[in-house]
């Protein structure tokens, strides 16, 4: 059974502040989990599902995971979700430490001050399906491990890597590669073959 004081342990992992006190986040869904644990990018402290789901997919678990795995009701998974429907599993993961950005010879993605988790999400698993390795990010883009991105990623997350920084002294350290500016009236995407460069992506509201 899933004790009250961990529960509200888990809770607490649905705000920035208390991720960035315990380096934790938590990822909910089977195909998010599953993902995540077979990226071995994050390391796994502990795994909640429903009976069912873990009796499915013990074997897999286990094969990169040999913490515990917590069998609990649909009532104690509701407790802990920070979804209005919660998925049958729930993770707790520690945060990976992103690696520098060399983008020299290839396409990066900048991302200045992205607001929306959903749109952060959508972006990075848009990012991985076209193969772009990094994404750099304003100070002020939303948190990547905001449980909202988490779950839009649908597992991209471990295989992007996602830098917060500076971004204009960022720009201006690697100057040497071009920036493109995504914007309504620009050329169309399609026509333009790049190999190298910044595809910057504005704010929401005032990109």
């Amino acid at each position: 059974m899933l004790s009250k004081s961990h529960a509200k342990y888990i809770q607490s992992l649905h705000h920035k502040k208390f991720r960035e006190i315990e380096n934790c986040f938590i990822a909910e869904g089977g195909k998010v989990v599953l993902e995540l644990l077979l990226s071995k990018k994050f390391k796994c402290r502990e795994i909640y599902g429903m009976q069912e789901w873990m009796n499915s997919n013990e074997g897999l678990i286990r094969k990169y995971f040999t913490g515990p795995l917590e069998v609990v009701q649909d009532h104690e998974l509701e407790k802990i979700s920070a979804l209005t429907t919660p998925h049958q599993v729930l993770a707790v993961l520690e945060k990976a430490v992103s690696r520098p950005v060399s983008p020299s010879g290839k396409i990066s993605l900048v991302l200045d001050n992205i607001q929306d988790p959903g749109n952060l999400g959508t972006i990075i698993r848009i990012a991985d399906w076209f193969g772009i390795k990094d994404i750099i990010c304003a100070a002020h883009t939303a948190d990547m491990y905001n449980p909202k991105v988490v779950q839009s990623t649908m597992g991209s997350l471990g295989r992007v890597n996602i830098l917060y920084t500076e971004l204009g002294d960022w720009i201006q350290q690697n100057r040497q590669v071009k920036v493109y500016a995504a914007a309504l009236n620009g050329k169309n995407v399609k026509e333009i073959k790049l190999k190298e460069g910044l595809l910057l992506i504005g704010n929401e509201a005032k990109g």
